[in-house]
């Protein structure tokens, strides 16, 4: 059975005008998407939000405005059989202390990626200069950060 599975997104900008990514290792594969996940049952998406970055990062985050919600259809990249909507939106923080980003993508220890099941995700800073769809592996992120261009 089909479903919709639904994303929520944060663009979070620090003071060196620089954008956060997500390196990720799923499934054998290595993706930059935006940092994220997926809508829980009995949550908002803004609450949704806030917790994908409390988890991920480690970040309590403040969600401002919405940026871009999919308006094309897009098969899941990991489940053919789902249809992906993921909703953007611009995240503020006024302490980043809290987070482990590094200079390099994909900066994983061999073992974390030995198992081509297993999962790794590491942070790093693109600078606004740098940031193009091309760092993006997804095709929703590739165009939220085009419209985020054009903002």
């Amino acid at each position: 059975m089909a479903l919709f599975n639904i994303r929520v997104y944060g663009i979070l900008l620090d003071p060196q005008n620089r954008i956060l990514v997500s390196d990720e290792f799923i499934r054998g594969n290595y993706f930059t998407k935006l940092p994220g996940g997926g809508l829980e049952i009995g949550e908002g998406t803004r609450d949704c939000l806030k917790r994908e970055f409390k988890e991920e990062t480690g970040l309590d985050v403040t969600v401002g405005d919405h940026l871009y919600t999919t308006d094309f259809f897009q098969i899941s990249a990991f489940n053919n059989k789902d249809q992906i909507i993921s909703i953007y939106y611009k995240v503020y923080c006024d302490d980043l202390s809290g987070i482990k980003t590094s200079e390099k993508a994909f900066d994983f220890l061999p073992g974390q990626t030995a198992d081509v099941s297993g999962t790794a995700e590491s942070f790093r800073w693109i600078h606004w200069n740098d940031l193009n769809e091309d760092c993006m592996s997804l095709p929703i992120d590739k165009v939220a950060i085009r419209v985020l261009k054009q903002d």
